[in-house]
């Protein structure tokens, strides 16, 4: 397996967490999400600073994602050092000590009919 796949900087330029859910939670409570992916040998020392259009950046939230393991990682769930706002528009950039892969998806489930979407991050080295 290689061991260096990935990258150690990331970013998601889009991010909102809507207010409103439908459906039974925590599994249709809408959010957005980081899956990283650590195929390295070592912990992955992950720090999250988020990025909003009117105020200053919020950050680090750290994370560890074990060695060759992933972690999902509910932005909903984030609270140190504030929770993440609930319909505010923002980015997020994502730095680790070794290189992963991060995607990113987002369940909006305000209607019924609800919505997914998912991309792979991008990778800023």
């Amino acid at each position: 397996m290689n061991s260096s796949v990935g990258r150690t900087c990331w970013a998601i330029a889009e991010g909102h967490i809507p207010g409103e859910s439908n459906g039974p939670a925590p599994q249709m409570t809408s959010h957005e999400t980081a899956c990283i992916l650590n195929a390295s040998q070592e912990t992955a020392k992950v720090q999250i600073t988020l990025y909003f259009a009117d105020r200053d950046p919020v950050g680090p939230y750290s994370i560890d994602v074990p060695a060759r393991r992933t972690r999902h990682v509910r932005f909903n769930d984030l609270d140190d050092p504030e929770p993440v706002p609930r319909d505010t528009d923002f980015a997020s950039v994502i730095e680790s000590n070794v290189p992963i892969v991060v995607q990113h998806s987002r369940l909006d489930s305000r209607q019924s009919e609800l919505a997914l979407l998912s991309t792979v991050a991008f990778p800023v080295n």
